[in-house]
């Protein structure tokens, strides 16, 4: 066998090599992308789920508190109305001793009354949506101020625009959540309310002087009304950050883009452009 012909066989053994090895590396690099196309359809289907899921408790959620609020207004508050109102008939029959402790009476009912009209108003959908979350806000603030068990500051910063009615209501509920928090759990003597409006960022900060909790408290069983002011924020495409340490409060923000598309209702934002 002559050089020529040894020559041939080793560059055809060199090609037919490399095309098998560039074969084998190109089913390898598909069979990696098809890996990772699949995981990622896993993680995706896997976020939906979890939203599905946060979705459903929210929706559950608010069913039940428009149920309560409504039951408080067209019950309860009725009720106490026409027993004040009974009260006072009855009030007409008394000496003046036992009518001045009647009137009292009456008073703390009317009291009752307005404090649950307010708590009906506070948990109802409608009325959220009807006001905006601006409005809404501000009714908080002056009936907190005025029951003086947190002493609490409200700004707005830039020009107020609409969010949607589900992304103003889940920040409602998230201010709700940490309020609850830092009255009940906190003992909070002052608490913070800001809105700011830029032109693709929205901004809640919420601020108390509580005691407030160690960051590990996020992790724990306890700490789930924390967490679950994250999920409600991720559900409406926002971001929500917590900091807090033993004694210094807590601070809570949370951002969205007010032009992103909303996830819950599946719908784009009112204010979007195209």
């Amino acid at each position: 066998m002559d050089n020529e012909s040894i020559r041939f066989i080793v560059l055809s053994a060199a090609f037919l090599f490399a095309l098998v090895a560039g074969f084998i590396v190109y089913f390898v690099i598909l069979y990696q992308k098809k890996q990772l196309k699949n995981k990622k359809d896993q993680e995706e289907r896997e976020a939906f789920y979890r939203q599905e899921v946060l979705k459903t408790q929210i929706e559950i959620q608010e069913q039940t508190f428009e149920h309560v609020s409504k039951e408080i207004h067209d019950n309860i508050t009725q009720v106490l109305s026409f027993v004040k109102l009974s009260m006072g008939t009855l009030g007409n029959t008394l000496d003046d001793a036992k009518k001045a402790k009647m009137n009292e009476s009456r008073e703390l009912i009317a009291q009752a009354i307005t404090d649950l009209r307010d708590l009906s108003k506070s948990m109802s959908f409608e009325h959220i949506t009807s006001l905006g979350l601006t409005k809404t806000i501000e009714r908080e603030v002056e009936k907190l101020n005025k029951s003086e068990l947190v002493k609490t500051t409200f700004l707005t910063e830039g020009q107020p625009y609409p969010l949607g009615e589900q992304r103003e209501l889940v920040l409602f509920r998230i201010l709700q959540e940490a309020l609850n928090n830092a009255l009940k759990h906190a003992k909070a003597k002052h608490f913070k309310i800001d809105l700011q409006y830029q032109h693709d960022l929205f901004t809640l900060s919420i601020e108390d002087d509580g005691a407030g909790f160690s960051p590990e408290l996020l992790n724990n069983k306890s700490g789930s009304g924390l967490r679950n002011m994250g999920n409600r924020a991720a559900l409406i495409g926002g971001n929500a950050t917590i900091d807090s340490a033993p004694g210094e409060g807590c601070r809570i923000k949370v951002s969205l883009n007010p032009f992103k598309q909303l996830y819950i209702d599946g719908g784009p934002h009112p204010n979007s452009v195209s």
